[in-house]
């Protein structure tokens, strides 16, 4: 009988670890740079739901926020490299890898949301993520950054005028540092995850975001001006490693897709939401915004930047994305 009874326990365990190996196949890390409140966590944070349901507890996605597995160069290493599966990562920090996307640099391509949703989730994206491949990464979504705007601790900033010698972060591309010199502005690399100490220490005068990131990272705590230049649009590249990507089960990696762009709509669906109440938020903690910026003379100002990428960013790969901007009214 106690032989019996130790088999049957042997089996019992057996099983449950079986079944436990089962209900969670798959397990991966996301990682991210942004705070809890960040557009990086609500897309996560959907993505997780989205892939654990439809995986019926398959697959496990274990989040981590706050540059905690490293900034966002770091990250994008992480991914191609492997030791990190997945990651959401903005356009302007991928640069290195990804020279192309410098495109999104580019100032006033984009005037409204429309605008960039048509281009990101037609055949550019689809081009985009083709070139993203070539270079280690598999794109399984575009998520939303958001309209980049001006903050600093200096001057009210209305026309390009205002920007000039003021020090200003930027993301480490060629094209954001060409921006601020075309402006006057002195353009200073700084890591994401350093930014708010570097502008309450007063490293830089400024720095350039969308409303949404500026609010989610409490850099109007530091800053006393904001410009809604809009200059330009900032995506977010939900990456994965190939090896890892395409190693799993065809079924998981579907639902791996589906999840990131049913999570893509709910992210931009939810910023747009948020977007007025967090610009209330900033206004109310003493930040004076300038509304309505010369986004004409800021344009004027700009307009050939973006022959600084002619040896990174196709000519085609331009006039394909102003093309099909023309198309939304």
């Amino acid at each position: 009988m106690k032989k019996s009874g130790v088999f049957l326990a042997a089996v019992a365990v057996f099983m449950f670890l079986l079944t436990g190996a089962a209900f969670a196949a798959v397990e991966f890390k996301f990682a991210h740079s942004g705070s809890l409140e960040h557009q990086y966590q609500i897309g996560a944070e959907q993505f997780k739901k989205l892939v654990e349901e439809k995986s019926g507890g398959e697959m496990k996605v274990i989040i981590f926020p706050q540059a905690q597995l490293g900034g966002e160069r770091d990250l994008a290493e992480g991914v191609r490299m492997g030791t990190i599966e997945m990651s959401s990562v903005a356009a302007g920090n991928m640069a290195g890898f990804v020279p192309e996307l410098q495109v999104f640099g580019v100032p006033f391509l984009f005037q409204t949301r429309e605008q960039v949703y048509s281009v990101i989730d037609g055949p550019v994206g689809k081009d985009l993520a083709d070139i993203m491949l070539g270079k280690g990464f598999v794109n399984l979504s575009i998520w939303e950054v958001g309209f980049r705007n001006i903050t600093n601790n200096i001057r009210p900033v209305k026309t390009p005028d205002d920007m000039k010698g003021l020090k200003i972060r930027v993301q480490e591309s060629k094209i954001w540092i060409e921006f601020m010199k075309s402006l006057g502005a002195v353009a200073t690399p700084i890591p994401f995850g350093e930014l708010y100490t570097a502008l309450q220490q007063k490293v830089v005068d400024g720095q350039e975001n969308p409303v949404a990131t500026i609010y989610s990272m409490k850099f109007y705590e530091v800053q006393k001006y904001l410009s809604l230049t809009g200059h330009t649009y900032e995506p977010a590249l939900v990456v994965a490693n190939p090896k890892w990507f395409n190693g799993l089960d065809p079924k998981h990696q579907a639902i791996l897709k589906e999840a990131a762009m049913e999570a893509a709509v709910f992210q931009r669906q939810k910023l747009a939401e948020l977007d007025r109440e967090r610009f209330e938020v900033i206004r109310k903690a003493g930040v004076e915004v300038e509304e309505n910026p010369d986004k004409a003379a800021f344009a004027k100002a700009t307009e050939d930047l973006h022959k600084v990428l002619a040896d990174s960013v196709p000519e085609a790969l331009v006039q394909k994305i102003k093309d099909e901007v023309a198309k939304v009214k």
